[in-house]
């Protein structure tokens, strides 16, 4: 699939500005929106938006289905009347940073905040509300219901592992589950509200940029969490044990990023038993994932032609081995079932011919990283091919400042190398390098906004490998100056963007 030459900006809706501690879909989300379009940007993407699990990963999230209740405007729950001003300022408001997210504050004032416009919503909501709200419950229903009662038995469990809950619940014996939906049920219906919230609140984000000539970019992680409604809720699609216990998990090699591989640690898919029966979960998430957003970023694509396999218990990801995916019957199945699949392959890594090959036969885009083009072997970028998405860094890397002070300590032979190519004398080397992104033949160019800023390693989003300190940047709202929009307007025009 071929896209029309265009260009946009990387940013996770947890980074926009706000009082409330973490960026939301309120007024601020459309205020990014319109200086994408007064900057002539035509893409906004994401990370995934999926409620996040452990360390506040947004790549590790409690379903692969559920949206992230930080997200939600709390201005917008004031206007349709759930709550009050009293609710959300003086003494009930927290003093927040603004410029990162302190996430255990923002959880534990967020999640009472929920709570009680929960409480408002139960009794004022008017008649189209609660058609809504039933419309919702029911068309989702096929992950809602599972989830609400994931969610709910993770809160009453003091949030363990949920292989260490009751047996019974565990193995999802039809009485137990029973049980548990009448014992929780007034909290397994505010975890529907939450979702009904979050849905109907970045739809219409979404709409507002779509409104504007915007297209929006999410992003799937190719695995799920093992503390996830997923798992628990399909056993039998992973590799685990009789006592749910995984038996493999996933990672990478070592690689560019660390010496000793990436231990991930999810669950590998059993893609075997998958097939029995086409995919069925896959299809259901791909189609959930596409009434959310235009097109979407496929995280690790390789896993699909294959993957790397660590033994349950180690403590690196160096005793892996590869394992064959699925490849080409998986993404022939999708198509079968659902059309003409918008992906961008990410496809960094140990790109292997047979992941050439799937990825040109179904025409998806792959990735270009120009922080990556200057190795010896490395394609120049004005050579790039033409259906690529090309970008100065991604949400894994430093920011283009922080990567050339780094080259310029410690890879002195790269950094001479990309100052020759750029033909580079102290000028700015943030823009030059937008200007590289922008000016190869690539149909897209994306640039993280930290870049498009010229912020310094502080504004790096993650650092692989690491568990603290991640996922936490946020801009302040006057960085986005008019200025910047017209020089980012401009370029775009002049490389025909």
């Amino acid at each position: 699939m071929i896209f029309k030459r265009a260009s946009g900006v990387l940013l996770h809706p947890t980074s926009l500005p706000g009082k409330y501690g973490i960026g939301n879909f309120g007024k601020e989300a459309y205020n990014f929106v319109d200086f994408l379009a007064q900057a002539n940007q035509k893409l906004w993407q994401v990370l995934p938006l999926n409620f996040p699990g452990s360390c506040n990963s947004p790549y590790n999230p409690l379903s692969a289905f559920a949206g992230n209740p930080l997200l939600i405007s709390l201005e917008k729950l004031k206007a349709e009347g759930y709550l009050s001003n009293t609710d959300i300022s003086g003494s009930n408001l927290p003093e927040f940073k603004t410029n990162k997210v302190e996430f255990e504050k923002v959880i534990k004032f967020k999640n009472n905040i929920l709570k009680t416009a929960f409480l408002h919503f139960n009794i004022k909501k008017s008649r189209d509300e609660k058609i809504r709200f039933a419309e919702f419950c029911s068309k989702n229903s096929y992950w809602l219901e599972d989830f609400a009662l994931f969610a709910a038995l993770r809160n009453y469990y003091k949030k363990i592992s949920w292989n260490k809950w009751d047996k019974e619940i565990v193995l999802r014996k039809k009485n137990a589950i029973e049980k548990w939906k009448n014992k929780l049920a007034n909290k397994i219906s505010f975890h529907k509200f939450v979702q009904y919230k979050f849905a109907q609140q970045w739809l219409e984000l979404k709409s507002y940029a779509n409104n504007k000539n915007i297209k929006i970019i999410g992003d799937i992680p190719i695995f799920v969490s093992y503390d996830s409604s997923d798992v628990w809720e399909n056993q039998d699609l992973f590799f685990l044990d009789k006592n749910g216990v995984p038996t493999i998990i996933a990672g990478v090699p070592p690689d560019y990023f660390s010496k000793t591989g990436q231990l991930w640690g999810n669950p590998l898919y059993n893609w075997e038993r998958m097939l029995k029966d086409d995919f069925k979960w896959w299809q259901k998430r791909l189609t959930h994932i596409l009434s959310l957003f235009d097109y979407i970023r496929i995280d690790h694509f390789i896993g699909f032609v294959r993957y790397w396999a660590v033994p349950y218990g180690e403590r690196t990801a160096v005793k892996g081995e590869w394992r064959k995916g699925p490849g080409e019957k998986f993404f022939s199945v999708m198509t079968e079932k659902l059309g003409e699949l918008p992906l961008i392959a990410e496809d960094l890594g140990v790109v292997t011919l047979e992941v050439i090959k799937l990825k040109e036969k179904f025409g998806f885009p792959g990735m270009k990283i120009l922080q990556f083009a200057f190795g010896e072997d490395n394609i120049p970028p004005h050579k790039y091919e033409v259906n690529n998405v090309v970008y100065t860094g991604t949400h894994d890397n430093d920011t283009i400042l922080g990567w050339f002070k780094y080259l310029k300590n410690y890879e002195k032979k790269i950094y001479r190398r990309v100052k020759k190519y750029l033909n580079f004398d102290k000028q700015d080397i943030c823009w030059d390098m937008i200007k590289l992104a922008f000016s190869t033949p690539s149909h897209w160019a994306i640039i993280p906004l930290q870049d498009i800023l010229c912020l310094n390693s502080n504004a790096r989003m993650n650092l692989p490998g690491t568990t603290e300190g991640n996922w936490e940047w946020r801009y302040k709202e006057d960085m986005l100056t008019p200025d910047i929009a017209e020089k980012l307007a401009k370029l775009t025009t002049k490389t025909k963007r």
